[in-house]
């Protein structure tokens, strides 16, 4: 399917729950442009009428058209408040929907299919790309409906008085409508869509560095990361010019169309009325209505302009959300059995087809509450085991069971219900301890949150806090150490409370008191608990009922 078809038919299905809210900021955008049209030639009509009764050359009804110059002057104003209500909640709950549905979308994906998606590049998808399909419905949808509307009723009405009137203005509403913006498409969407991927590498490098900033500044060349971020920067200028460039334009030539059609209608206009076709307050009403109708056109050429980044984005949506899933959900998954060893038979796992395995019939149990220890060098597959034991990938060859029952077999969310996970890497968000101590178990008590800080050795370093569990954790726990984000993260396996544990490097990077304390809060998490523990770290290790060795795929005892 061509691109363009495939990112408008996805954008037709997301809003499909919101259709009629839509429609509705259609309908009064159109109700808008009528009323306003309506409201300039009635007032055309109403003051050369008036002037020619002052000068005694005709009598009129005074009321009613005053009547019904108020009453379009109220309905242009109330539809533009409806239609500013509607269409921008229209917007919004599309936009909201859209980050349900592309989370939703997301997370069978995670973390295998998105391990080589960079965290700003995800981000920048997630709010930058969402934010701007907003464009599909308030810049595109809406002004493209509104104005076939609009323009079938305005020519309708202009045949009942002349059909030669209602011709010429039909041209110049197509050549503005129709044709200035297919060139505004065309001329647009490459630069569009270079404008989005330009304010994506800039989004994502801008996180990058503000985040390793500590470590930019230590270790690394901040000159030269500044000099990058300009150098994106300027990227984005060009295809900025260019839209702007387009926007004028299209304007300009908008413009001058609209004018010359104006005099056009003045020219047949007249001639009529020398014929005596028209009076002279319907000449004046037939130009005033030809002039403001063009106010139904006058957005198109942006509007289609901006189909460009509006594609571009949701091309960049769909790139992540059609991957196929690294792990395919039985559709009657068994149910979870009542033991809990673990047996890994004749296990071979490899990322790439015709990649190196990575685990090379790897052979071992675990009896429940064991504990067995993982060593090996960077890449020799001690992450990846865990990751397979989490059924975020599936094995290339061989069964990996839980109380003799396949993985395959087992739903992901049960199987992971059963194990906690303590890595080198503790996800942390920006809300208070508490909170992040309730994503393990969001009813538990206060009381069950301090036992687990206990537990963990944290609670002590909670009580010198200002606001206690209360207390904000900052960015990525930039406002707790190393070492309390560690106890953080066993306190929260804690309140999991999970049979199976893993550990994978969970002393990593500490100092020696620090990993100390971090050690003696594991020994309280494993007690009566399987684990895993995957460290080159001897004090953690210690924590083991024997240690094992992977190299090169395989799996042999340490003496």
């Amino acid at each position: 399917m061509k691109p363009d078809r495939q990112a408008l038919r996805w954008l037709w299905h997301i809003a499909r729950p919101y259709r009629g809210t839509l429609m509705t900021g259609v309908l009064l955008a159109a109700l808008v442009i009528v009323s306003n049209v309506a409201l300039l030639a009635l007032s055309g009509w109403f003051i050369t009428a008036m002037a020619l009764a002052g000068l005694g050359a005709t009598v009129i009804n005074y009321f009613t058209p005053a009547a019904a110059i108020r009453g379009l002057a109220i309905t242009r104003t109330a539809s533009r408040y409806l239609e500013r209500l509607f269409t921008h909640e229209a917007t919004f709950r599309l936009i909201a929907g859209l980050r349900q549905w592309f989370f939703t979308a997301l997370e069978p994906l995670a973390p295998a299919r998105l391990q080589h998606y960079r965290g700003g590049d995800l981000l920048s998808r997630i709010r930058a790309d969402i934010d701007t399909l907003e464009n599909a419905y308030l810049r595109m949808a809406t002004p493209l409906l509104a104005a076939l509307i609009a323009t079938v009723l305005m020519t309708g009405f202009l045949l009942f008085w002349n059909p030669w009137l209602a011709a010429l203005n039909l041209i110049g509403l197509l050549l503005v409508g129709v044709l200035l913006p297919i060139i505004a498409l065309r001329r647009g969407q490459r630069s569009g869509e270079a404008l989005v991927l330009a304010r994506s590498q800039l989004r994502e490098r801008s996180q990058n560095t503000v985040r390793g900033l500590a470590e930019l500044s230590l270790y690394g060349d901040p000159a030269t990361a500044l000099r990058d971020a300009a150098a994106d920067t300027d990227a984005i200028l060009a295809p900025q010019r260019q839209q702007n460039r387009l926007d004028a334009g299209s304007s300009a030539l908008a413009g001058l169309i609209s004018q010359l059609t104006w005099l056009g209608l003045f020219v047949l206009a007249t001639r009529q009325f020398m014929a005596g076709g028209l009076s002279g307050p319907e000449v004046v009403m037939l130009v005033f209505f030809g002039m403001a109708s063009f106010e139904a056109v006058a957005a198109l050429p942006q509007a289609l302009r901006a189909w460009g980044e509006t594609r571009a984005a949701a091309l960049r949506l769909l790139e992540l959300t059609q991957l196929p899933p690294a792990v395919i959900e039985p559709t009657q998954p068994a149910a979870l059995p009542a033991g809990n060893d673990l047996c890994f038979d004749a296990v071979s796992f490899r990322y790439e087809e015709a990649a190196a395995p990575v685990l090379d019939q790897l052979s071992l149990t675990l009896a429940s509450g064991q504990k067995l220890g993982l060593r090996g060098a960077s890449g020799a597959g001690k992450t990846t085991l865990a990751q397979l034991l989490l059924k975020f990938w599936s094995p290339t060859a061989g069964h990996i069971r839980l109380g003799g029952v396949d993985l395959a077999q087992l739903d992901g969310d049960a199987l992971r219900s059963r194990i906690a996970v303590v890595s080198q890497q503790v996800h942390l968000f920006n809300t208070s301890i508490a909170a992040n101590l309730r994503l393990a178990q969001p009813n538990a008590s206060d009381d069950a949150l301090r036992a687990a800080c206990v537990s963990a050795s944290l609670w002590d370093d909670i009580l010198a806090l200002p606001d206690g569990l209360e207390t904000l954790v900052g960015e990525a726990g930039a406002r707790l150490s190393g070492g309390q984000i560690r106890r953080l993260g066993i306190a929260r396996a804690l309140l999991k409370d999970a049979p199976i544990v893993i550990l994978d490097e969970p002393t990593e990077g500490l100092d020696a008191a620090t990993e100390q304390r971090v050690t003696d809060a594991l020994r309280h998490l494993l007690h009566g608990r399987s684990a895993v523990i995957i460290s080159h770290r001897p004090a953690v290790l210690a924590l083991a009922d024997s240690v094992w060795m992977l190299n090169a795929g395989r799996i042999s005892p340490v003496a």
